[in-house]
């Protein structure tokens, strides 16, 4: 996505810059940002990144499915990781002009949004990195009111993630990754400090709490 910001020439993307980290180890976050932000603030942030499924890993279907490990697990990647991210990276984002930091997240983390009950972890794991996003966003409006800290819903996407659950869905509904990263990016472009700390639809719609 932001490769899909870069190639608008969007005023406040210079470059990209990239480093590896597992985000599940916080020193490995913390270098990772000292080395992106070494050569002045970041002006876009995006992370990424997410677990609904994984060998010995499946959406539950009922509380008898609820497993401790896999709990922890799927709250380790979709929000303990973004959450740590957001604590080494949001103070790398310039005080004096408009800047984003953006994560994923998904529809299916509202909790007024929920008809179909399942999914615990993942439903649940999403909707808390939707207040550690207001959270943040809430207290970078004091530090740097032109910025920009919200979370993405990325519709139902051609990728690993989504490919087993792809049956329900109509495949009008189901977007590929460079699409996606367009709509999202148009989104992220288009987003105002009014709107931060909300949760947004790859339609530019806001998603309810």
């Amino acid at each position: 996505m932001v490769a899909e910001l870069a190639a608008r020439s969007v005023p406040e993307i210079h470059g990209l810059a990239r480093a590896q980290a597992d985000i599940l180890n916080e020193e490995d976050v913390a270098l990772a940002a000292a080395r992106l932000g070494a050569d002045g603030p970041l002006d876009t942030v995006i992370v990424a990144t997410g677990l609904l499924h994984a060998p010995g890993i499946a959406p539950e279907k009922a509380l008898r499915d609820l497993r401790q490990d896999v709990l922890a697990q799927v709250f380790a990647v979709n929000c303990i990781g973004p959450a740590l991210v957001i604590k080494h990276f949001l103070p790398l984002l310039p005080r004096d002009r408009p800047a984003r930091l953006a994560v994923l997240s998904a529809r299916v983390g509202s909790v007024s949004d929920n008809r179909l009950g399942g999914w615990y972890a993942y439903r649940a794991a999403k909707a808390a990195l939707n207040m550690v996003v207001r959270s943040a966003a809430i207290e970078m409006a004091r530090r740097a009111p032109k910025a920009v800290v919200i979370a993405l819903h990325p519709g139902t996407v051609e990728s690993r993630l989504s490919a087993p659950f792809h049956g329900g869905v109509p495949a009008t509904q189901i977007v590929s990754p460079a699409l996606a990263a367009k709509n999202l990016a148009d989104v992220l472009e288009k987003a105002t400090p009014e709107q931060s700390g909300r949760v947004l639809a790859f339609d530019g719609q806001e998603i309810a709490p």
